[in-house]
């Protein structure tokens, strides 16, 4: 039986980094979920790689056919922005082991649709500071800086990922990355391989 490992962190925690350096590492052979989002696409980022990006009428048809697991909505600064994870037919737990980003919330909702036994947490961890100064570095790259967004996820993620929140989610697998992410990737994959057996 299969796993899916739900990697979690407040905003430019390097969660996205980590992601990529896991989905690389070939003797892990983790498949990519792909989530939804309503938000607009950055100018880094590719449809179908970090996010299918799709409308909010495409979000209210998959609502209304019953094939979302989970559904988060943000009120920025922008609009509301929705993330989501869709019973699409990416995940068969029978043949492969998964990896997805997440928030505490989405992962509850999502080890309740698969099984305590199948979904298992991973939360990043780094220091405010670091956070707060990579996000601004972030920001800066793109082409239309959003900063008043920047500072709301950044408030938000204080809340949302409180320790109170971690605590009754009952996610207990913290990696610190306030340095290198590859060291704190190397970490994880290790923590993986020893729960495969």
């Amino acid at each position: 039986m299969g796993s899916i490992y739900c990697i979690m962190g407040k905003s430019s925690s390097g969660k996205d980094t980590i992601f990529k350096l896991l989905l690389d590492k070939g003797d892990l052979d983790l498949k990519r979920i792909v989530s939804y989002t309503t938000r607009p696409i950055r100018s880094n980022e590719k449809p179908g790689d970090e996010y299918n990006f799709v409308s909010i009428e495409e979000k209210d048809k998959l609502v209304e056919a019953g094939k979302v697991i989970e559904i988060r909505k943000y009120d920025t600064v922008h609009g509301p922005w929705f993330y989501f994870t869709v019973d699409d037919g990416q995940i068969d737990l029978s043949k492969n082991d998964y990896l997805i980003i997440g928030t505490v919330e989405s992962f509850v909702k999502i080890r309740d649709y698969y099984g305590k036994d199948a979904v298992l947490p991973i939360y990043i961890e780094v220091d405010d500071g670091v956070r707060l100064s990579r996000a601004l570095e972030r920001e800066r790259s793109q082409e239309h800086p959003k900063y008043e967004e920047m500072c709301r996820r950044f408030l938000a993620d204080q809340q949302d990922f409180s320790q109170e929140n971690l605590d009754a989610a009952q996610v207990s697998n913290v990696f610190k990355n306030d340095d290198d992410s590859r060291i704190t990737c190397d970490r994880i994959a290790a923590f993986i391989k020893d729960r495969k057996g």
